[in-house]
This record gives structure tokens, sequence and C-alpha cells, in this order.
């Protein structure tokens, strides 16, 4: 059984985007582009993020068919196949490129120097380089980005709160990207006041699991960070049933890994990140460079705890902990 507590995501986009939307420019048809690393398709129906991007529109006058063409392309796990997707999109003249996590937006900040791109979720812009400042990002790159490395020091600590007697725990993470190895480096700071020594487990294209999966077993872990990056799409599917058939306490980024028999999950709500993109694309298609739009950072946070897995674990996860869960799965 799953129960909901209580909703924690906030962002302070109201500062600075308007609460009154700008009319859809009179007579124009606005041409999007969407950029995604996993799906297999655009469907509203069944895809909260799609839906939730499409209401947010809807809300602002722009409707499929009417005034808006939507160019969706997804890489559909073979993640190195986003910049030949990016520069097709480039070519179809989009007016904007909408991006959802790091992968996509990467590819179409490469592809395009010109084209503005509405990033959804995108791992510390700033720190890789993608933008001069959040209040000024200087480029064509705006939207709505995650102190990825923050969080991920977050993450070891709510994982030692579950496991309090955790003494080692193993970082997996994909060091291909600049972000991922920005995140490793925030656990590995905060792990000694944890009393916590950490494994660092890089890979760099999907080969490298086996190896992985066999360093964690033969370094008796106590526990698994999941700093997620794709690299194929059956990549988490292969690090959830690994950690479920080992009983290994493994914290993930939010959606990824809960369902399926993870301990934890932790981050920002992508979904209402993806709301919030609509005003992003509304202003531009009525004159406001994206260098000027501020990119915004969510300040709260979901955490999801599955008590199911964690009894098959042998873990009794602290009723402090079961008290600030958004979500837990009985």
């Amino acid at each position: 059984m799953i129960t909901r507590r209580r909703t924690l995501f906030a962002l302070g986009l109201s500062a600075v985007l308007p609460s009154a939307y700008a009319a859809p420019p009179t007579g124009k048809v606005l041409r999007l582009g969407l950029l995604e690393a996993l799906r297999e398709k655009f469907d509203p129906d069944s895809v909260p993020v799609h839906r939730a991007l499409l209401e947010s529109l809807r809300e602002r006058g722009y409707e499929l068919g009417r005034n808006v063409m939507l160019e969706y392309r997804s890489a559909k796990g073979q993640i190195e196949r986003l910049p030949e997707f990016a520069a097709e999109l480039v070519r179809l003249k989009v007016d904007v490129v909408i991006t959802t996590g790091d992968s996509p937006a990467r590819a179409a900040s490469a592809a395009t120097k010109t084209i503005p791109i509405v990033a959804i979720g995108v791992a510390d812009p700033v720190a890789i380089g993608m933008a001069a400042s959040l209040a000024r990002p200087g480029g064509n790159v705006t939207g709505l980005a995650v102190n990825a490395a923050e969080i991920s020091a977050k993450r070891l600590q709510l994982l030692k709160e579950a496991v309090p007697k955790l003494s080692r725990a193993a970082v997996l993470w994909n060091s291909t990207l600049k972000s991922m190895e920005l995140q490793f480096q925030k656990v590995e700071t905060a792990a000694p006041s944890l009393g916590v020594t950490v494994l660092s487990l890089r890979v760099s294209s999907s080969a490298d699991f086996d190896k992985a999966f066999s360093a964690i077993s033969q370094s008796r872990s106590g526990g698994l960070i999941v700093l997620f990056g794709p690299l194929r799409g059956d990549d988490l599917p292969r690090i959830v049933e690994f950690v479920s058939r080992n009983r290994i306490p493994t914290i993930f980024e939010l959606g990824r890994g809960v369902s399926d028999g993870g301990l934890m999950e932790f981050g920002p709500d992508v979904v209402g990140l993806a709301r919030h993109a609509g005003a992003y694309v509304d202003k531009i298609a009525n004159g406001a460079k994206a260098a000027d739009l501020p990119i915004e950072e969510p300040t709260k946070f979901e955490l999801v705890i599955n008590l199911k897995a964690a009894q098959t674990m042998g873990l009794s996860i602290p009723m402090s902990l079961r008290l600030r869960a958004d979500r837990v799965i009985e």
C-alpha cells in the first residue's frame, strides 16, 4: 500500500516569472522540439512529465494542433544518438528546444547556440559550464535546474539514518558526465563526518556494470548510493534487480528504484519542474531571451521509503525518518 503524507515541492518562480500569463503571439504557430533520453514515445496519457508540460502550455493558451506543433525525439535508451536527434531538431528550425535531464540538455547545447533551450532538471548547469550563472545564464540555456551535488550528499545522510550502523557505502556513478563527478565529490566530502567510508564505482559504459556489481559484493558495503546518469535504457532495471536480489540498502534518485524493490528515493519532483517549464516557453515565445531568464532550482524535495523492501533486508526504519517521508510503501 502506498500512502501520501505531504507534498514538499516548491519553486521560487513567482519572483521571476509574472503570475499573469502573456497571450500567445497572434497568428503564430509555435514550433517546439522535445528531446529525451529514455522514453519510447510522447505519451501525455501515461507519462506524467509529458502531461504536466502540455497542461502548463494549455493554461497559457498554447494547444497542440492549433497554435503549437511538437517535434518529439527520443534516444530510447541509446544515449549516444542524442547528438543526432538534437541536430535534427536544429535542422527543423524549431522555436524552442525543451529537454529533460542532463544528457539531452548537453546534446542540445552542443547542437545550437542560438535556438533557446528550456532545460528541465539539468544538474548543476553553472558548474558544468552550461550557464554563466543562475541569475543571468548568458547563453541560450535556461529553465529548471537541480543542485545535484548537494542533493547527493543529502542522500548519504538519509542512507545513514536508515542504516545507523552503516560504515561503508558504495557509490555507483556515471563517469562520462561532469555533473556526476561533482555529485560523487560531495558525497566523498560528507562521508567522514557521518563515519562512513565510500567506495567509488565509476562506470563509463553499460559493460562496466558486472564489474561494479562484483566490487560491491566483494567490498561487503552496507549500502549503495546510485547517482544515475543513463548510459543505456536497461541500466536502471539491472541495478534495481541486483540490489533487490542481494538485499543491499540503496537510495536512488526520485522516481527510479523504489517501485521495483529499492529501499529509498530522494530528489526534486521532475513533474513539478515540467509544469513550470511552460512559463519559460511562454516568455520566450513573447520575446524574452533565454540569456536573461534566471534558471530556477527547487527548494523542497521528496523522500520515498519502501518499508516492504526494508523488511526483506532486515531493516527497521527509524520512526523519525518515516515521519519525514512523503510516500511510504508498505
